[in-house]
């Protein structure tokens, strides 16, 4: 069943899993004993979904099985993120070290420890509608295309579903019910894709709750004509 996919979709659940140790460093650093920090993050995200670390658990098994210079599968590999193994350890055997640390992770996602999260690819697993509207509207050609913050917003409310932009709502409470610095929110929005700094006057976390209340009102069913 799994040949029947398009090219790059048969390990779509381990792309996922390496783009996490991608943004790590593009190295595996996982001990028998410890996730390195790729691995550390996925397991957070995991945590929440830990049906994507049951499909990655299998994925792996299903490349390992079929061999990773098989010809089976390599126009698959190819898509992967290549990631670089120890000196002396083979991909496979890294592998399989992240495969046993995915399986304790699924007796228990409990016992994943709390953390805010610690990268790029964190934050936008974490948060991804917010990433979508950061890095789709106030990316860092925002001023070729708009004149100002709340026309960059206007397209935003005016393109996206309204269903998207209350997630995107739910996700700024969120973010702003998690972050309590200054400093640690303009890390969290920098990597979700901002790239200007809020309009004159307003701190990003005024800028933020700005944001969420013009899309919660946005978003909003209509009433009834009367």
């Amino acid at each position: 069943m799994s040949q029947e996919l398009p090219a790059g979709q048969r390990f779509y659940a381990l792309d996922d899993l390496l783009g996490a140790y991608a943004d790590a460093g593009f190295a595996f650093t996982d001990t028998a004993e410890t996730p390195g920090p790729g691995l550390a993050s996925y397991l957070r995200i995991a945590a929440r979904e830990p049906a994507r670390a049951e499909t990655a658990v299998q994925q792996i098994d299903d490349l390992l099985s079929a061999g990773l210079f098989s010809d089976e599968i390599a126009d698959e590999v190819e898509y992967l993120p290549h990631i670089r193994p120890p000196m002396g350890t083979s991909v496979e055997d890294c592998l399989r070290i992240a495969r046993d640390h995915l399986n304790r992770f699924l007796q228990d996602p409990s016992k994943v420890p709390p953390m805010n999260p610690q990268n790029h690819w964190e934050w936008n697993e974490r948060f991804p509608e917010l990433g979508q509207l950061l890095g789709g509207y106030f990316h860092q050609d925002f001023s070729d295309f708009y004149d100002s913050h709340d026309e960059a917003l206007d397209e935003y409310i005016s393109e996206v579903l309204p269903e998207d932009q209350a997630k995107a709502a739910q996700e700024i409470r969120e973010l702003l019910a998690m972050v309590t610095s200054d400093q640690e929110l303009k890390t969290a929005t920098a990597a979700l894709g901002l790239s200007y700094s809020p309009p004159r006057g307003m701190s990003h976390r005024q800028w933020l709750q700005h944001i969420r209340q013009r899309i919660t009102e946005a978003s909003q069913p209509a009433p009834p004509s009367v």
